[in-house]
């Protein structure tokens, strides 16, 4: 069967077509601020700049086909810096939605795919069924194996519980020992939360896809279930993308939602200023180093500095100010690296790597043991161009160091501690 042409896009047309009021992409200086902040400027070719460029000259053929749209995260950085406000990423979203299914990158494709497959909105494919198992097994297994959380609950379909909780796939299909530090915080500052058996997963690959149909189906699905249950709050697990999806698809589509949006980095900041997380740094005796990663989903895209500040308020309250290594640049002006946008589905691992080199140079400079980060594609990605690029370091998630600095991080809860931890904990 012949593959479906790519269809060419007035590329100029769509771009002002697309652009909020007073912005002008013919108020483009050139000044190239773009371009020097992207990860993804140089691949294939291509940049930022020169993208805008092309789409003014009515060269539409080249940008409906290049594949960098497929490199571009659609982090925003460029237009973070850009002093004229100009977006490209809406360019970006366009061309990537114009691309036949069978021409797309087709592990996002297929990413998407599996999310639709099934009630539970699983990128990976996990029914609901199976998730309410492993989440009921694991629960028995810690109230068996640890005393002092014998009556630690994990609540399904809960009506009426404050918060609706998400889980990254990762978690129950491959890691689902990494789900118990998360119940264990609940349980220590009293929440009132649930899952659900229905859209309990975090990721969303269909707006990355460019399919709009599709992710308007998972968004509503969702939206539904919390609906529902009639939770206050839909509070977003430690994954970048699964927030900035949700909240912009409900305004997106005009979804009605009778609850909020939250992030986990915001209570657990509200919870140990509270007290109801009792951490401290006193068993960071060796002065190990950690940095932060700050996601652009949730940074940049969405909450900005005050999330941004939050995060380091976690961080220095766990390791300690004195050991703690800022990133530079950082907050909103932190550079994407690279794991966001379906980058990690896509099946351009040379280009990816690519991107992620100055994200490498920039964990390294710091000269940090651990990269701290509340975001799943963040943690994967800088797992690989550490490996890959002989880094020394390691990328954990904050629930394990909350649970390591209360001394209640289980055995099998550790498997993101490096030997230097390990050695703090036995």
């Amino acid at each position: 069967m012949a593959e479906t042409p790519i269809a060419t896009i007035n590329f100029k047309e769509e771009a002002h077509r697309l652009l909020p009021e007073g912005a002008s992409f013919e108020a483009c200086l050139t000044c190239g601020l773009c371009s020097s902040g992207c990860p993804a400027s140089g691949i294939e070719n291509m940049d930022p700049r020169k993208f805008i460029r092309m789409a003014e000259l009515g060269m539409d053929e080249e940008l409906s086909t290049t594949p960098w749209v497929w490199c571009c995260t659609q982090c925003k950085r460029c237009h973070h810096v850009c002093p004229m406000n100009i977006d490209i990423s809406q360019l970006v979203f366009l061309a990537r939605s114009n691309w036949p299914e069978d021409k797309k990158p087709q592990g996002i494709v297929r990413s998407c795919q599996m999310i639709c497959a099934t009630d539970s909105t699983s990128a990976m494919g996990l029914p609901p069924a199976d998730f309410v198992f492993v989440v009921e097994d694991v629960l028995q297994e810690v109230q068996a194996t640890q005393p002092a959380f014998r009556h630690l609950q994990a609540p399904i379909d809960k009506q009426g519980a404050h918060f609706f909780v998400n889980q990254n796939s990762r978690e129950p299909m491959s890691e689902p020992d990494e789900m118990v530090p998360l119940w264990k915080i609940f349980h220590l500052v009293g929440a009132d939360w649930t899952y659900s058996s229905i859209g309990w997963a975090a990721e969303n690959f269909c707006m990355f896809s460019g399919n709009e149909a599709a992710w308007y189906e998972v968004i509503k699905k969702r939206v539904d279930a919390v609906n529902n249950l009639g939770c206050q709050v839909w509070l977003n697990t430690e994954c970048g993308h699964s927030y900035y999806t949700m909240w912009q698809g409900m305004k997106r589509f005009g979804l009605e939602a009778n609850f909020r949006l939250e992030s986990l980095i915001t209570y657990y900041a509200r919870w140990i200023r509270e007290g109801k997380l009792p951490v401290n740094a006193k068993w960071n005796s060796k002065g190990i180093k950690f940095t932060v990663q700050d996601p652009c989903m949730i940074v940049r895209k969405a909450y900005g500095e005050a999330i941004a500040e939050d995060m380091r308020f976690v961080v220095t309250s766990l390791v300690g100010e004195e050991n703690f290594i800022d990133m530079q640049p950082n907050r909103s002006a932190n550079y994407c690296c690279g794991g966001g946008g379906g980058f990690l589905q896509a099946g351009m691992t040379e280009h990816r790597r690519t991107y992620g080199k100055r994200k490498f140079d920039q964990i390294a400079a710091t000269g940090a043991a651990y990269v701290l980060t509340p975001c799943h594609n963040c943690h994967s990605q800088m797992e690989d161009i550490g490996h890959f690029y002989g880094g020394n370091y390691g990328v954990v998630h904050f629930w394990t160091l909350i649970c390591l600095s209360l001394g209640i991080l289980g055995e099998n809860e550790r498997t993101y501690l490096g030997p230097d931890l390990l050695a703090l904990i036995d």
